[in-house]
């Protein structure tokens, strides 16, 4: 029997590294992958479409919507986001975890239709870093950078909406944290039940 795998949703305000944790594990972990989100924002520079994201446009966007193929969507800074449902559910099937790097409002809709969900929240150490890194990135005008800043202080909030909360300052640190939580899950009671439903039978018998 091929357990169900887990959906983890990833959630932080722009600034906070949490792509840059998801690649990290997703790279050095087996058995989980991101799931790539449909969007209507334009490609930045060195992302590739299909990988990054499936860069589609708003009217291609509107019809996969009134055909309900999105288990979650949102609209974020004037542009579209959402999850392909169908694809989530045939990966999960095959005992592969996938990770949703999702804004608050994605995962509050993923939880109300999948409880099971286990929700990752990644905070910055501070207000200052958060704006040294979003000022980093070299890629938004000041008046981005801004709009992204007052939002982030709203985004932040919702971490009390999550299983798990990664502060990320040393970012090693926070991987391994990360790491942690995905193999915690893998060990709970549920999982380990059906993975070993013929062992627990023979040893009770």
């Amino acid at each position: 029997m091929v357990r169900r795998g887990t959906l983890f949703t990833v959630s932080a305000p722009s600034g906070a590294g949490k792509t840059s944790l998801v690649n990290a594990l997703v790279s050095s972990t087996e058995n989980i992958c991101v799931s790539v989100s449909h969007t209507t924002r334009s490609i930045r520079p060195g992302e590739v479409d299909g990988e990054n994201y499936h860069f589609v446009t708003t009217a291609a966007f509107q019809d996969m919507l009134e055909k309900n193929a999105f288990l979650e969507h949102a609209q974020v800074f004037n542009n579209f986001y959402g999850t392909s449902q169908q694809w989530l559910e045939d990966t999960l099937a095959t005992g592969k975890d996938v990770i949703l790097e999702i804004d608050w409002q994605g995962a509050q809709q993923v939880r109300r239709l999948m409880p099971e969900t286990v929700g990752v929240f990644i905070l910055p150490p501070s207000k200052e870093t958060l704006l040294n890194r979003l000022t980093g990135r070299g890629q938004d005008e000041d008046e981005v950078i801004e709009a992204r800043m007052a939002e982030a202080v709203n985004e932040m909030t919702h971490y009390v909406e999550a299983d798990y909360l990664i502060i990320n300052d040393v970012f090693n640190a926070a991987l391994d944290e990360f790491k942690t939580i995905v193999s915690a899950q893998a060990l709970n009671l549920t999982r380990q039940q059906e993975v070993h439903q013929n062992l627990l039978s023979e040893l009770l018998s």
